[in-house]
């Protein structure tokens, strides 16, 4: 018969069992840790993003203005992006690069991802897509890219534009550029007269007139507009804008008005019907069948 020690082989299963909680618990101490990192770290990036100053400015608004910008997770734009890949890189500028996501939805959107502020002019970037933000969420028109929401818990704030559809280059047909140039001119009026607030956009140009798949026109790139008091003709200011679209009056004397965008738009007119650039050498001539950026609406 086999020989049994209960004893001995009860202290070794009880050693196995101490041993085993001790591993657990040092997996799940290690799971609260970083979890707590995690959250003090998307706490620091919401707060170096301008986190606190977006909440200051929307809460001066009522809840309707709150409700359309919409925090999302990190995890769900990098999802949505296939974590930022390259390939998803719709176009790059000064305030950052916009990429094409998805949501589980189903939903296409853009995601604008800011650069990181690390100096004072990278700073007032950031004031700018604050800003933008904070612009968009009042603007409800069909001709204006429509906000769907914001992510700050990032290292960069990103900025998330509505249903997004990248298209091939096509003819602009006569039809489709008195189209562009009625839509845009709506929505600047939409913007000068009819918002609550009156905006100027102060960079109207083509590369900030987007197309949907149905070639409508949506103004974007709200990052440098100013509200304007109702009783307000002119606001002196920093200049800026893009070379080629300035007033020349803004330019001498700093001062603001709705003609400034009225100017701009003359500008981009003029790109419609003759096919070229604001500033071109000789010869420099766009061909009729002009790459335009195309999207639908605009988000963080």
């Amino acid at each position: 018969m086999p020989y049994y020690f209960p004893h001995q082989f009860g202290s070794t299963i009880s050693t196995l069992l101490v041993f085993l909680f001790q591993v657990i618990g040092r997996m799940l101490l290690r799971i609260i840790r970083k979890k707590r990192m995690d959250i003090k770290l998307k706490e620091r990036f919401f707060k170096q993003n301008g986190g606190l100053l977006l909440q200051q400015m929307l809460n001066s608004y009522d809840d309707s203005v709150i409700d359309r910008c919409k925090l999302f997770s990190s995890k769900e734009l990098d999802k949505a992006t296939n974590h930022f890949n390259v390939n998803r890189i719709l176009g790059q500028g000064g305030q950052g690069t916009v990429y094409k996501g998805m949501l589980e939805d189903g939903r296409i959107m853009a995601v604008k991802k800011s650069k990181l502020a690390v100096d004072d002019e990278e700073l007032l970037k950031l004031e700018e897509f604050i800003n933008e933000i904070v612009i968009l969420s009042q603007i409800n028109h069909r001709n204006v890219v429509k906000l769907l929401g914001c992510c700050l818990e990032t290292e960069v704030p990103l900025l998330h534009l509505h249903d997004h559809h990248q298209n091939e280059e096509f003819p602009l047909t006569w039809e489709i550029r008195l189209r562009i140039a009625t839509e845009v001119a709506g929505a600047l009026s939409y913007l000068h007269s009819a918002a609550s607030s009156p905006i100027y956009h102060r960079d109207i140009k083509s590369t900030n007139i987007l197309l949907d798949e149905r070639y409508r026109a949506k103004v974007a790139d709200f990052g440098t507009s100013k509200f304007i008091a109702m009783d307000q003709t002119h606001v002196t200011t920093k200049i800026q804008g893009t070379f080629g679209y300035l007033e020349p009056e803004y330019r001498q004397s700093s001062q603001l008005t709705d003609k400034s965008d009225v100017y701009s738009f003359g500008v981009v007119l003029v790109e419609l019907l003759t096919g070229k650039k604001p500033i071109f050498s000789t010869g420099n001539v766009i061909p009729v069948n002009v790459k335009w950026h195309e999207a639908v609406g605009c988000c963080c």
